[in-house]
C-alpha cells in the first residue's frame, strides 16, 4: 500500500539570506513533522549559502531572479512555478511577497496565507498610503494572516483595517538546546588577549544596516569608556555581522582611540559560541518585528538591553530580564549598560530570568504548532482564529 504524500506549502520570501525572517522559516521547516507537510521556498530574487541550514533534503528552492522595481516577468515565472508545484497553500511574507498572491490565485492555489514579520526599511511606521492601499486591495485574496508580534497584529487590525479575528499572532521559537548558557563560565572569543578574565563583554549580533543602528551602540560604548578609566580597562565591545555601517562604526571608534577595545567579527556561523562569550547583549535597532537574536541571547542566559520598538517589549521584561531604552539615544543606552558593569549579580539575576522566560514562552514546538494550526484551518476551509499570547 502506497504512503500518502503530504501536502505541499510554498513559502514566498524576497531572498534566502541571513536574517530573522529567514531563520524563522528555516527553523519552521526543519522542525515541522515531515508526515504533515512538505515545503518549497520561492525566492523572488536569489538564495545564498544560508540555504544549507535546511536539514530536509526534499525542500525545493526556486529563485525567480526578480529585477528591481516592477518585474512583470517574475509574475509570469511565479504563475508557472505554481502550476508546476501545485501547492495546497502559499505563504507569502512581508510586503515584497504580498502581490504574488495574485498569480497564486490565478494558478488555482486556494489556500493563501500572508505573514508580517517586521517593518520595511522604507516604511518604518507602517503608514505609507501607497502600501496601505495595496494591502487593502489584496486583502480579499488572503485566507488568513500571521504576525510574529502583538505590535504587528495591532497594526494590521487598527491601521491596515484587517478584521482581527483573521490574524493569528505566533512568536518565533528558539532552539534552547543549541542556544544555552556556558558551562564553567564565559567562552573565550575574539583575538588572543583581547578579553581578559576580568573583562565585561558587551555584544550585539545583526546585519550592519541603518535599521539595526549599531552606531548608537558604538557611541554609547565610546561614552562609557571616556567617562571612567576603570571601565576603559574592563569593557570590551563585540559586534557580530557585516554591512554598510561597518566602515562608519570603525571610523567613530578610531577617532575616539578605542578601536583596540572592540572586535568586529564579520558574519559568522558560530553564533551560539559567540553569545556564550558575552556578558550583556544589546540590540540598538530603530525598528523590529520579533528579534531572533534577542531570543537567542535570552536562551543563552544573557541580560538584554533593547530599544523600546516593535515587539522588543514583548520579549524583554524591563527590570527583570533586561532593560528597555529609547531608540537612537546613546547616552540612555550607555547608562543602561553602566548598570550592568558595577555588579555581576545584576547580570546573573537578569540572565537567569531571561533563560527561564524563553523556556516557558518561546519554544520551537509552540511556534511549529501555531503555524500548523493555521495551515490546517486554511486547508479545511475554516477561518484562521486569532491568538494573543
Amino acid at each position: 500500500m502506497s504512503v500518502p504524500v503530504p501536502p505541499l506549502i510554498a513559502h514566498v520570501i524576497f531572498r534566502l539570506d541571513v536574517g530573522g525572517l529567514e531563520n524563522g522559516l528555516v527553523n519552521l521547516i526543519n522542525h515541522m513533522p515531515s508526515d504533515r507537510y512538505r515545503h518549497a521556498i520561492i525566492c523572488l530574487t536569489d538564495a545564498t549559502a544560508f540555504a544549507q541550514r535546511l536539514q530536509k533534503p526534499d525542500v525545493e528552492i526556486v529563485c525567480l531572479r526578480k529585477s528591481p522595481g516592477t518585474d512583470w516577468g517574475s509574475f509570469r515565472d511565479f504563475f508557472q512555478t505554481m502550476k508546476r508545484l501545485k501547492p495546497c497553500l502559499v505563504h507569502t511574507r512581508n510586503l515584497a511577497g504580498l502581490e504574488y498572491l495574485v498569480p497564486a490565485a490565478c494558478a488555482g492555489v486556494s489556500g493563501r496565507v500572508h505573514g508580517e514579520h517586521g517593518r520595511d526599511t522604507y516604511d518604518l511606521d507602517g503608514t505609507n498610503w501607497k502600501y496601505l492601499t495595496l494591502r487593502r486591495l489584496l486583502n480579499p485574496l488572503v485566507s488568513g494572516y500571521t504576525t510574529v508580534s502583538q505590535d504587528l497584529a495591532h497594526w494590521l487590525s487598527e491601521v491596515v483595517g484587517i478584521q482581527s479575528s483573521r490574524i493569528r499572532q505566533i512568536y518565533n521559537g528558539v532552539d534552547i538546546d543549541k542556544f544555552h548558557p556556558g558551562i564553567g563560565g564565559r567562552e573565550s572569543i575574539g583575538p588572543s588577549g583581547f578579553i581578559r578574565p576580568e573583562s565585561v563583554v558587551i555584544g550585539t549580533v545583526g546585519r550592519m544596516l541603518p535599521v539595526k543602528d549599531q552606531l548608537t551602540l558604538v557611541r554609547a560604548f565610546i561614552l562609557l569608556v571616556s567617562q571612567n578609566v576603570e571601565w576603559r580597562k574592563l569593557l570590551r565591545l563585540v559586534v557580530v555581522g557585516d554591512g554598510p555601517l561597518r566602515e562608519e562604526a570603525m571610523k567613530l571608534l578610531c577617532q575616539a582611540h578605542v578601536e583596540d577595545l572592540t572586535w568586529f567579527s564579520g558574519e559568522r556561523e558560530d553564533i551560539p559560541e559567540l553569545l556564550r562569550g558575552m556578558d550583556v547583549f544589546v540590540l540598538p535597532s530603530i525598528a523590529e518585528g520579533i528579534s531572533n537574536t534577542i531570543l537567542e541571547a535570552m536562551a543563552t542566559g544573557l541580560p538584554v538591553i533593547a530599544t523600546q520598538v516593535g515587539g522588543n517589549s514583548e520579549l524583554v521584561v524591563d527590570g527583570q530580564t533586561g532593560t528597555l531604552v529609547s531608540a537612537s539615544q546613546p547616552s540612555e543606552m550607555a547608562s543602561a549598560i553602566g548598570t550592568y558593569l558595577s555588579t555581576s549579580e545584576r547580570r546573573s539575576v537578569h540572565g537567569q530570568a531571561s533563560r527561564a522566560r524563553v523556556e516557558r514562552f518561546f519554544s520551537l514546538d509552540a511556534m511549529v504548532q501555531g503555524y500548523m494550526t493555521v495551515y490546517d484551518s486554511v486547508r479545511e476551509g475554516f477561518p484562521v482564529t486569532a491568538s494573543v499570547a
